[in-house]
């Protein structure tokens, strides 16, 4: 492996952490960021990046992955009644909650949900249940695009790695 190979290794590695890092924290596509990362390895290094198929499958997962997040959020939400407020409160809640790991990562988006349910007017019995609902989407979103992300990231890293070994 030679010292651009190893360069551009660690530095598409460091991209995927960051996308990694975006399966929690909003704002940051994350799946996309790490699927975009392995294809720029790949242009860079041509047929000594990952395969087309591995290529292939990111791209599916990262794609897989947004569709369920947010069909997991919107499940939870609607399921328990939750309306647009509790979303935002619950995503809200979620970013507050970052800062008290991993308690606040579960309290933060509930309360978050609660609280803009009530704040839109609705009594606190409904709000509560709308607030899990949101938040139990939300987490469970969440979830799936760390569990996609963590995947993608070890799959080319793998194959990459396995690679370049069995190619000296």
């Amino acid at each position: 492996m030679s010292p651009f190979e190893i360069t551009a290794f660690a530095l598409t590695l460091l991209i995927m952490l960051v996308g990694l890092a975006g399966a929690l924290l909003p704002g940051i596509p994350g799946t996309p960021l790490i699927a975009l990362a392995a294809l720029g390895h790949r242009w860079f290094l041509g047929d000594r990046g990952a395969g087309t198929w591995v290529l292939v499958t990111l791209v599916i997962v990262a794609v897989l992955s947004a569709a369920l997040d947010f069909a997991a959020a919107s499940y939870g939400a609607k399921r328990l009644g939750a309306t647009w407020r509790g979303m935002v409160g619950a995503a809200i809640g979620g970013l507050l909650g970052l800062w008290w790991p991993p308690l606040g990562w579960i309290v933060g988006p509930l309360l978050g949900a609660i609280l803009g349910e009530w704040v839109g007017g609705r009594p606190w019995r409904d709000a509560g249940g709308a607030g899990i609902g949101a938040a139990l989407g939300l987490i469970a979103g969440t979830a799936v695009k760390v569990a996609s992300a963590s995947g993608m990231i070890v799959l080319w890293a793998v194959h990459v790695l396995w690679k370049t070994l069995n190619a000296a």
